[in-house]
């Protein structure tokens, strides 16, 4: 009799674990009605969604069109880029070559990469495999992000890795969390060091086939089949169309796989099974390895508002960690040009959520990953895509008075006397950044232009605004990133140097144009 008891109390108090009271996900046909009002409410084209609970897959589904141009469908295997779900696939890596202790966490950097130098001399030689993967190394949010983006520079990775000592820190070594993308380039890199495969065919080889993700690819140009794969899209002068598509390799570590919801289900079910996948039990990780993934590194700020009262957040090693509602939260979002996605996992509960969109504004994957994981954790009467609808729409109008009123100017100045503008003579030439290179500023047909050496898709009309600042217009208008380009003179008149910043307080972080430095180079 004792021993029945037990059992039936270990079931009950298992059952207690596995969902908390009261809740009730929500069924195949609210997530299709919640999915086609994101849709429609956030202008996306196209969302797929999986969840895994008890390590079966109870949805994998698409929504929408892959494309505006064709119309063509998306379904369960249509391939998202994931962005920086990436970098959880990259730490992951270095955590296997842990396992096979060719590697330590706290190893350092300049063991495997002698030629790793950032700004600070002490950072350098201290610098770990750990730091690597945590964003706190001092430098800023997004630092360096302009050898990346736009897609298309000439920027190698042995380039980045030279360029990382210009790039200043802005708060001491291991004390804030400033998102990076570069430094885990750098740990794509040490992969390669150790293990003599490229990031790249380490990830396929052992993670993606062993796993059977025979959907995915490290990267856009190592896709077989591209005939089920998203277009971007994005808004251009207010509408949404299909933009460029992200082709580089440069950031694949950090960025660059490309997956489907069915095949990301299989790596979240061998992540919720704490490195353990397949019917026979397969192990990709240890145990010891998976808790040091899970393990917080870098706290990060919180909101201990409801509904999910978050008391702690911290980022672990390509994961971020908080805790709602009384359990972990283990996630991590990405976001490309024209396409944004997320992955939310709940280990108590046994619970994966991923989200994949082809347009890159987040607030779709938000509202639906929070309307679902809602009735997991039985929080009710919030109605996350009007919430989160409103919130773009305020953050978005206070945007755009900003931007249009710097326009306004530009109009203005545009019809007014040119000669209380700074001189052509006096700015064109020649300036040099220490890590981005050159840029010219040079006069056509009457008109200034901005041209980047290294990344040719920065370039666009100078246009005066006021004093010594200029705007620079981007040829490509999905950039979105529009900036301030502002000339410092000399004794002489002329222009010696250049500082920039976005005009728009929506610009994404990874147009550092802050971090920049141009000074003019003697001719």
């Amino acid at each position: 009799m004792k021993n029945r008891t037990s059992i039936l109390l270990a079931f009950i108090l298992m059952c207690a674990v596995q969902l908390p009271a009261f809740s009730q996900p929500m069924t195949e046909a609210a997530i299709d009605n919640l999915v086609a009002t994101a849709l429609k409410t956030f202008d996306v084209p196209g969302i797929a969604v999986g969840i895994v609970k008890d390590r079966k897959v109870v949805l994998a589904k698409g929504y929408g069109v892959r494309s505006l141009k064709t119309g063509e469908p998306v379904n369960e295997h249509t391939l998202f880029g994931i962005a920086s779900n990436s970098k959880a696939f990259t730490a992951t890596a270095l955590g296997m070559l842990v396992d096979e202790k060719k590697l330590r966490w706290d190893d350092k950097v300049v063991d495997y990469i002698p030629e790793f130098r950032l700004y600070d001399p002490y950072v350098t030689q201290d610098f770990t495999i750990r730091d690597l993967l945590t964003h706190r190394s001092g430098m800023g949010l997004g630092a360096g992000d302009l050898m990346i983006w736009p897609d298309g520079s000439d920027f190698t990775r042995a380039d980045i890795i030279h360029n990382l000592r210009y790039l200043k820190q802005v708060s001491p070594f291991r004390t804030k969390y400033d998102y990076d993308n570069n430094l885990y380039i750098v740990a794509g890199e040490v992969v390669s060091k150790i293990s003599g495969l490229s990031w790249e065919d380490f990830v396929r080889t052992r993670i993606l086939e062993p796993l059977g993700m025979t959907e995915t690819a490290p990267s856009w140009s190592r896709l077989c089949d591209t005939s089920n794969t998203i277009a971007p899209h994005g808004a251009v002068d207010g509408k949404v169309q299909v933009i460029p598509r992200t082709t580089g390799d440069l950031m694949n570590a950090a960025g660059g796989i490309y997956s489907s919801v069915y095949d990301l289900s299989k790596w979240v079910g061998m992540l919720l099974n704490k490195g353990v996948f397949g019917t026979d039990n397969k192990t990709l990780i240890s145990k010891q390895v998976h808790k040091d993934l899970w393990t917080p590194q870098t706290l990060m700020g919180v909101s201990t508002a409801p509904p999910y009262n978050t008391h702690f957040a911290a980022y672990g090693l390509g994961f971020r960690l908080a805790d709602v509602k009384g359990y972990l939260e283990v996630s991590h979002t990405g976001g490309l040009a024209g396409m944004v996605t997320q992955i939310l996992m709940y280990p108590e509960l046994n619970l994966g959520i991923i989200v994949l969109t082809n347009q890159q504004v987040g607030a779709a994957f938000t509202a639906v990953a929070n309307q679902i994981k809602d009735g997991y954790l039985g929080v009710t009467g919030i109605e996350w895509i009007k919430l989160i609808s409103d919130r773009v729409i305020k953050s978005g109008e206070q945007a755009d008075k900003t931007v249009q009123q710097v326009w306004a100017e530009v109009a203005k100045q545009q019809a007014g006397d040119v000669g209380s503008r700074p001189k052509p003579e006096l700015i064109t030439g020649t300036y040099r950044d220490p890590w981005f290179g050159e840029i010219t500023i040079e006069e056509n047909l009457g008109k200034l232009w901005f041209r980047s050496k290294r990344s040719p898709g920065l370039a666009g009309e100078l246009l005066y605004y006021q004093g010594q600042t200029y705007i620079a217009k981007w040829n490509d208008r999905s950039l979105d990133a529009d900036a301030f380009v502002l000339f410092q003179t000399g004794y002489d008149g002329k222009a010696s140097g250049i500082k920039m910043k976005p005009v728009s307080p929506l610009t994404d972080f990874s147009y550092d144009f802050q971090d920049l430095e141009f000074e003019r180079v003697k001719e």
